[in-house]
């Protein structure tokens, strides 16, 4: 029960800062029930499911408090759905190959292209938005995502404020959109070649999620400053570069 207890306040406290500021949630949580030793693969599904509760509860808030607009034809509303058409692809191949490639391997080229990517926002590099750039995003980010159940959120949102003109709260917001059924769709993978996962480590994510996805996007909407917020989400997409470096090679 107490147990049940923490995995709830866990889920919570990431999904509350996932939504706030479009990462965190699976990067932080995955290797945390890891050493609290569950099993990757009972961790992996429950934190997908887990977090695309959040996110559908996330996304609905942020369009409520207009941190973004997801009406059909808006900007936010596209990116979201290029991102989601092409992470569909790379939700399955990252499930079905997920025991034949080198975590090590994956996860040290996401790590260096999350830096990358953080060395950009905060230099104030941009770069031209396209629809090839975006799907790029969207299937290594999604790929990531059904392997590991982490690392979507650094990509997704760090890599949409390297676009020229792109609004940093909608970036979040969009990350939300998108991750939401992205999830939802590698669970449902998971389960068909796996199993479900336990009921005692998914319900209480999931509880937990729901409550951080419903607060998150209300704390964004009080950040008055862009620059700052842009500042904050480059800092914090570097640090999760480098805790992923940190986790493969020196844990």
């Amino acid at each position: 029960m107490l147990e049940s207890f923490y995995l709830i306040i866990f889920a919570m406290i990431m999904e509350f800062i996932d939504s706030a500021l479009g990462m965190m949630y699976g990067t932080v949580l995955s290797p945390l029930l890891i050493l609290m030793g569950y099993d990757v693969k009972a961790v992996v599904p429950s934190i997908l499911i887990s977090q695309s509760v959040g996110g559908f509860i996330a996304s609905w808030r942020h369009h409520h408090l207009q941190n973004a607009n997801f009406k059909a034809g808006t900007i936010d509303y596209k990116v979201s759905t290029t991102i989601i058409w092409f992470g569909v692809f790379a939700c399955v191949i990252g499930v079905l190959i997920s025991a034949k490639i080198s975590p090590k391997i994956l996860n040290t080229y996401i790590a260096v292209l999350v830096i990358v990517i953080a060395v950009l926002v905060l230099w104030d590099k941009t770069l031209i938005m396209t629809a090839k750039k975006l799907y790029a995003l969207g299937f290594v980010s999604a790929f990531n995502k059904a392997m590991s159940g982490g690392g979507f959120g650094p990509l997704v949102a760090g890599g949409q404020l390297v676009f020229k003109d792109r609004c940093e709260k909608g970036a979040i917001g969009s990350t939300d959109f998108a991750e939401a059924p992205i999830c939802l769709l590698s669970f449902f993978l998971w389960w068909l070649l796996n199993g479900l996962p336990p009921l005692t480590l998914m319900i209480p994510l999931c509880l937990g999620a729901v409550v951080g996805g419903f607060f998150g996007p209300m704390a964004l909407s009080k950040i008055g400053s862009k620059t700052l917020l842009k500042k904050i989400l480059g800092v914090l997409v570097l640090v999760q570069g480098f805790w992923i470096l940190y986790k493969v090679w020196l844990r």
